[in-house]
């Protein structure tokens, strides 16, 4: 990587926990700043997120552990194929000591009644990924419709929510490559984490007003001067 990347990449990986409330501690934060240095390669940072979640069962040691590990994703790649799968093969690089029974969200006396059926997540995912097949991974688009489709399609997965830890931060890494894939970049540093998670609670409730302008305040092309010269701002890839 470098060091643009790797600077990204921790960037990405800090934003990501602090939507949903996460903090890493001083650790995570120093072997972080050493992997943006130079000093530390994606080898080494691997072992420390290792070291540090089995140090303790700590909460504070296992979102040290997410960080580090939301930072090695960025240079990891995975199957793209836009299904359940891909968000498994995600979430299995969070959570990689995760007991296999505990992935998926499992039904629950009581369940969250705003939320797909936690019975049919495979079914549900895979209407998901066919649309979006359809869609060509929403490749080629001008920026409203963007914006539009990938506002729908986080709604769409939240309802779905199918891991019962670390969902939401699968989900924007899926959003992440997803987007970048068809053209655009998303800076998350953008989203407001109250505002974030009052637009996901919004569209739960079918009103994606909210979700569409925080997308619309993220969305940046992957090629700006090719969007800016030839296409303008509101048009996509494809032109």
């Amino acid at each position: 990587m470098t060091p643009a990347e790797r600077q990204s990449a921790v960037a990405f990986a800090l934003r990501n926990l602090l939507l949903d409330d996460r903090q890493p501690g001083p650790p995570a934060l120093q072997a972080a700043s050493d992997f943006m240095a130079g000093r530390r390669q994606a080898e080494a940072l691997s072992d420390q997120a290792r070291h540090l979640e089995a140090q303790s069962n700590s909460t504070n040691a296992n979102v040290d552990a997410l960080f580090l590990r939301t930072i090695l994703i960025c240079q990891r790649p995975w199957a793209t194929e836009g299904d359940l799968e891909e968000l498994q093969a995600i979430h299995r690089r969070l959570l990689p000591s995760l007991p296999e029974e505990r992935v998926l969200r499992r039904p629950q006396p009581g369940d969250e009644a705003s939320l797909y059926p936690a019975a049919m997540l495979e079914q549900g995912a895979a209407a998901i990924g066919q649309e979006l097949a359809a869609e060509r991974n929403l490749a080629s688009l001008d920026r409203p419709v963007f914006v539009d489709r990938l506002a729908h399609y986080y709604d769409e997965l939240s309802y779905l929510h199918p891991f019962a830890d670390c969902d939401g931060m699968t989900l924007r890494i899926f959003l992440s490559r997803l987007s970048h894939d068809a053209g655009w970049d998303l800076d998350w540093g953008r989203a407001d984490p109250t505002a974030h998670r009052r637009a996901i609670q919004q569209a739960l409730r079918g009103k994606t007003d909210d979700l569409q302008a925080l997308i619309a305040g993220m969305v940046r092309p992957v090629n700006p001067t090719r969007i800016f010269l030839i296409a303008g701002w509101d048009q996509g890839p494809a032109h």
